[in-house]
């Protein structure tokens, strides 16, 4: 197999030399300017959160970010948002929605939170081209099976609209109990609860795990990938989608990259995860 990137500048390379026409990153974040500035405020403060520093590599421009993911390889650009209170899902969706008609190769996000209304704005959102939903339970303060969510994720599942998700496993396996359709995308494969998460993954065949921070160095310092994960994530290929958290990640995105080739899993395993899983998701062309 071909030496994994060290360097973002090695990654369009590498790629090709997989027979890939580019990388589906579901993980990505572009948010209205002052919402990200206080998330990069937060990460500043890392030591005072996580007992460890957390520089931001790509603090930088929206046009420098988007022109940097494009050089890396990405085909569509999500752009994730999530609220920490009522009345700021809404405001985010129009945002947006803004961004997809400006940015050619966006793809066009949504959020929620659980407030009335919440199933009105989901399905307005999904009427104008909304493809991909992003939720945060641990930011917003909330349980992902909220009754105020009742009608926002009956519409999520009868889009089959994929849902990128931060929350426990217990809460996420009632929901799925209450809406077996959702397409949920379970963020950072579940960290730091991997196998209670492959288990929803393998029980539930709408369940994907995204890749995001996972193996690299800077998370098995703190939340290691444990004995036998490995194996389970041989036998999820269909069900890992590479994820980056870009741009609020403190290593280069090529490092992401490398993480996941030393699982040494493959090349079949890396081609599914880089861009098949995730192309499906994204509804990005097959390879």
């Amino acid at each position: 197999m071909t030496a994994a990137p060290r360097t973002d500048e090695e990654v369009p390379g590498w790629v090709r030399d997989l027979g890939l026409p580019g990388l589906a990153d579901i993980h990505v974040h572009f948010m209205p300017d002052r919402v990200l500035r206080k998330v990069w405020a937060f990460f500043d403060r890392a030591e005072e959160h996580y007992g460890r520093p957390w520089p931001i590599t790509y603090r930088t421009d929206e046009r420098t970010r988007l022109a940097t993911l494009r050089a890396l390889g990405l085909r569509a650009v999500p752009a994730l948002s999530y609220p920490h209170r009522p009345g700021m899902a809404e405001w985010l969706n129009d945002w947006s929605a803004g961004f997809a008609r400006r940015v050619p190769d966006a793809v066009h996000c949504a959020t929620l939170y659980p407030e009335p209304g919440a199933g009105d704005y989901v399905r307005r959102a999904l009427a104008e081209g909304a493809r991909l939903v992003k939720t945060h339970v641990q930011v917003g303060g909330f349980a992902p099976d909220d009754p105020l969510l009742d009608d926002a994720w009956a519409a999520l599942a009868e889009a089959g609209t994929p849902v990128v998700m931060h929350a426990g496993p217990g809460p996420v396996r009632r929901l799925l109990e209450a809406h077996p359709g959702l397409v949920l995308v379970v963020a950072h494969l579940g960290m730091p609860e991997y196998h209670a998460f492959a288990d929803l993954a393998e029980e539930f065949d709408r369940v994907h795990l995204d890749t995001t921070m996972a193996g690299t160095d800077f998370t098995e310092a703190f939340a290691p990938l444990p004995d036998g994960f490995r194996e389970r994530l041989a036998g999820l290929r269909e069900k890992i989608v590479l994820g980056s958290d870009f741009p609020n990640i403190p290593y280069p995105y090529a490092h992401q990259l490398e993480a996941l080739a030393r699982l040494d899993l493959g090349e079949e395993w890396l081609r599914a995860v880089l861009w098949d899983n995730g192309a499906r998701l994204l509804g990005l062309p097959a390879r």
